[in-house]
């Protein structure tokens, strides 16, 4: 920390939910922080995702037979898993790596590092919540996992088995009879669900909002439409950096730039080895009757959030770079998906159409910490799916790397030096 009089400065690169929540621990340790962002604030995966907080989300998606999957899927357009082929060193690397770490040993290895993260990030946001008075529809109901099929009940009941013993996750088993009069949405002849009621739910435009609003209001300069655009470096620091509204000078430097980190790699003379993984969403009208709980339909892949002015549904994960379309068959195919399981899955108007590239590394753990050759410069990326979830412990996490305090869990997995 600056030894002077004067606040130490920190510059925030990156105004999505992490970014935001790196600049209000730094805040909170008395630094001077600025954030800038390329687009408008909290915009990407921060904005339409389904807003689920899921210590549930234990298990990595280094899977066994999540490799097999993927395959399959270059031959599948509609698969909700997708890989598609194309042209790409990177990705191929990527998936090689992926590929060797889906097995049952290092799923439960990661499996173990990111239930660290998770309950820390639960802890946090209920403390968060409160604090700052952030009024963004935050529930903890718990996450509903509805199953259609009795292969389907019965191989998630083998996730739930694992969830149980290895992490102590527990879950609810409900009957398919029960379900309708546990969610009155639900139809009749479904196989049966999990109910996970440690997980909790967010509407996530109100959280950014609102979080952001409080940020400002204690002294967190954000700047919307501001690109990175170079670094200036000495002796092994981040001297400046070169944006589209003009130099910027700090003491420290935070990329929270989700799946486009990957590009500054080379000015931060660090691996940073992710791949987008594109998500969907749309969020319309409640239907009648509307969910009352937030629900995901493992066999379809598709989530359900319900919210006091709407109603969400989304899914998917597509590895195909950065590609900005959103096919109507995908949107198409998120609607079709919630009909097996609900009476209403959906109303006609949609208020948006949304996609996102979630910034996924090939062992499922995000990247957090100082850059291996930079003094000064901290990376807060790669949290897969669950960027959301992972928010707060990440911003705690790099308050405490820049103090140079003892961290509050085990940093080091998530280091970017294991690259």
């Amino acid at each position: 920390m600056s030894s002077s009089s004067q606040p130490e400065t920190a510059i925030v690169v990156g105004s999505g939910i992490i970014g935001i929540a790196c600049a209000h621990y730094l805040s909170k340790a008395g630094l001077q922080v600025t954030v800038i962002d390329r687009n408008s604030l909290a915009g990407a995966c921060s904005h339409g995702n389904c807003g689920y907080i899921c210590p549930s989300h234990v298990l990595p998606l280094t899977e066994p037979g999540a490799f097999r999957t993927a395959l399959k899927s270059l031959f599948t357009p509609h698969a909700p898993f997708r890989v598609k082929p194309r042209f790409s060193p990177p990705l191929w690397n990527w998936m090689w790596q992926f590929a060797r770490r889906c097995n049952h040993r290092q799923m439960l290895a990661s499996g173990k590092h990111l239930k660290t993260i998770l309950d820390s990030s639960m802890t946090e946001y209920r403390r968060l919540i409160v604090d700052e008075q952030l009024d963004c529809e935050w529930k903890e109901q718990g996450l509903l996992y509805v199953l259609q099929t009795e292969k389907g009940m019965h191989e998630f009941s083998q996730t739930d088995q694992i969830l149980s013993d290895h992490f102590g996750v527990k879950a609810q088993c409900i009957n398919g009879a029960d379900l309708p009069a546990f969610d009155p949405a639900l139809k009749q002849d479904l196989a049966g669900a999990f109910h996970y009621p440690e997980d909790a739910s967010v509407r996530p435009d109100l959280l950014n909002s609102q979080w952001v609003a409080r940020l400002k209001q204690n002294g967190v300069k954000f700047i919307e439409n501001c690109e990175l655009q170079g670094l200036s470096k000495s002796a092994g620091r981040i001297t400046q950096l070169k944006t589209s509204c003009g130099v910027m000078d700090a003491h420290r430097f935070v990329f929270a730039t989700g799946a486009w980190s990957p590009q500054i790699s080379a000015e931060l003379d660090c691996r940073i080895p992710i791949q987008p993984g594109k998500g969907y969403s749309i969020t319309m009208q409640r239907p009648t009757p509307c969910p009352q709980y937030p629900m995901l339909f493992p066999e379809h892949k598709v989530g359900v959030s319900p919210f006091q002015n709407g109603y969400r549904l989304g899914s998917m994960m597509e590895f195909s770079g950065y590609d900005t379309s959103i096919p109507e068959h995908r949107i198409a195919q998120l609607r079709k998906s919630a009909e097996p399981y609900l009476i209403a899955p959906s109303t006609e108007n949609a208020q948006e159409t949304w996609f996102g590239w979630r910034p996924m590394t090939w062992d499922s753990l995000p990247i957090i910490g100082r850059t291996p050759r930079l003094m000064n410069a901290y990376l807060a990326t790669g949290h897969n799916m669950l960027g959301m979830s992972l928010a707060t412990a990440t911003g705690k996490l790099i308050a405490e790397l820049i103090q140079g305090k003892p961290t509050h869990i085990d940093a080091n997995p998530f280091s970017p030096t294991r690259f």
